[in-house]
């Protein structure tokens, strides 16, 4: 662990998590600039609250060139081959994130989930669960509060749920989490890693530091593509599959089972939850084991599970306008995460119903693996941002494909084709980041235009 007292420290990268650290950070009594290579009016309006603090701001520039650091603090928005993070490597500065950051100041157990999809979920199903054992629990991490905004008070809270991602993993040091989970392992971030592996292993610094007795919860799929490279894990490890039936816990028409010994048979019936489709079913199984292990009474959890709706931007029915649903799946930034939400939609019968909007930044990802899937689901797909003819290229064969300039313009063409029955389906496939701030961004976006329509149906108009 870095002591922090009069030392010198860099953080690099001025988002939300950069201005956590850098409260953190002089909190603690260090002594901090903060740098970022762009300049923009929201960065300028975070320099003005920082500098108050008694944090030093550049921006748009380069690393000071005669000034010694004892620490770097680096986004996970920011490459681990970027300029900065090479420069600080020569000068042989430590370099953390601002998620070890946070995990080295605070003072409670924590439960870490991490895998392509689901995360957010199922860190809301932990969560859940053990707010109704009475349990003291803050999320943070990857998509929610930073991890240095809540560390401050953690000695106050049981657990820490943390939603935690391949970037900031791979600025680990010394994080270590008592449970860790690891929902799945599929195509991701080919604009950052070279090859799938190198995803694989820097995911796996999740179990890097956990000791005999703590537990690693793995999807078995996941835990094969681990084991593949190479990598050991010293914790005790339980697995879940929707797909395997050797997993500890796996699904079995409609029902998820347990093997473990002195925990053996039925859990809970799909049938019973809010929560549908085969990738839920893994986010119930992780969030089951993690309660097991915890040790939290079996029958509150599952009462917690089978009430539990999903969150914002995650297969969130907005509304059913005319007939047709309108489906919220901004967080989808992968094509695997697409892939399960045409697979959880409410379907027509044999016909396809889906409407689908999708496009946004690429990530380096392959498109076509998803085309026979879109031609049994989807109707026709609406095409937005930097990537619309690449996914057009890839997608034209299988499904009518038309590129739009907005997500509000999908919105009402798919809407005035649509009928009763049908379902128009955000579910982008991309990041969000070539018109959007971030995923929450595009997915308030979608709820405004959706009510928006709404609105006009109530008064008798039509899209």
């Amino acid at each position: 662990m870095y002591e922090l007292e009069n030392k010198q420290v860099l953080v690099v990268g001025l988002g939300a998590r950069g201005r956590a650290a850098c409260e953190l950070l002089r909190g603690s009594g260090a002594q901090v600039l903060a740098v970022d290579q762009a300049d923009t009016a929201d960065l300028r309006a975070e320099a003005g609250r920082l500098r108050p603090l008694g944090v030093e701001v550049e921006l748009g520039g380069k690393l000071p060139p005669n000034r010694a650091f004892n620490l770097a603090v680096v986004s996970p928005s920011v490459p681990c081959n970027s300029p900065f993070v090479r420069e600080l490597r020569d000068r042989k500065v430590p370099i953390i994130g601002e998620f070890e950051l946070g995990y080295q100041r605070s003072q409670c157990l924590s439960v870490a989930i991490a895998g392509t999809n689901g995360k957010g979920t199922t860190a809301s199903l932990v969560e859940r669960v053990l707010v109704r054992s009475q349990r003291k629990v803050e999320v943070c991490g990857q998509g929610s509060r930073p991890v240095c905004s809540v560390a401050p008070h953690t000695k106050d809270l049981d657990f820490l749920v943390l939603q935690v991602n391949s970037f900031q993993l791979a600025k680990t040091q010394f994080f270590r989490s008592a449970v860790a989970v690891l929902l799945n392992l599929a195509p991701d971030h080919r604009d950052r890693y070279a090859s799938h592996a190198d995803y694989v292993r820097a995911t796996a610094c999740l179990f890097r530091n956990q000791q005999a007795f703590d537990w690693a919860i793995i999807q078995s799929e996941a835990l094969a593509q681990i084991r593949a490279e190479g990598v050991e894990i010293p914790a005790k490890v339980v697995t879940f599959s929707a797909t395997d039936r050797e997993a500890d816990v796996t699904l079995d028409r409609g029902l998820l089972i347990s093997k473990l010994d002195g925990w053996s048979g039925p859990l809970l019936n799909l049938d019973k939850c809010r929560l549908r489709g085969p990738h839920n079913a893994e986010n119930l199984m992780a969030t089951l084991l993690a309660g097991h292990v915890l040790r939290v009474p079996f029958e509150p959890m599952v009462e917690a599970l089978e009430t539990a709706e999903a969150g914002p931007n995650c297969g969130e029915l907005l509304a059913e306008i005319n007939g047709v649903q309108y489906i919220n799946d901004s967080k989808a930034t992968n094509v695997d995460a697409l892939q399960k939400a045409l697979l959880s939609v409410p379907g027509a019968g044999q016909l396809p119903n889906v409407w689908l909007i999708a496009g946004g930044r690429d990530k380096g990802l392959d498109f076509h693996y998803v085309g026979p899937l879109l031609s049994q689901r989807v109707k026709g797909a609406f095409l937005i941002g930097e990537a619309r003819e690449k996914i057009h290229a890839a997608w034209g064969l299988f499904t009518p494909c038309t590129a739009v300039g907005s997500l509000l313009e999908a919105v009402n063409v798919a809407a005035k084709n649509a009928v009763p029955g049908d379902v128009i389906l955000l579910s982008p496939a991309c990041s969000s980041f070539d018109q959007f701030r971030n995923y929450q961004h595009r997915g308030e976006v979608f709820r405004q235009a959706v009510t928006e329509l709404a609105g006009a149906a109530a008064k008798g108009k039509t899209p």
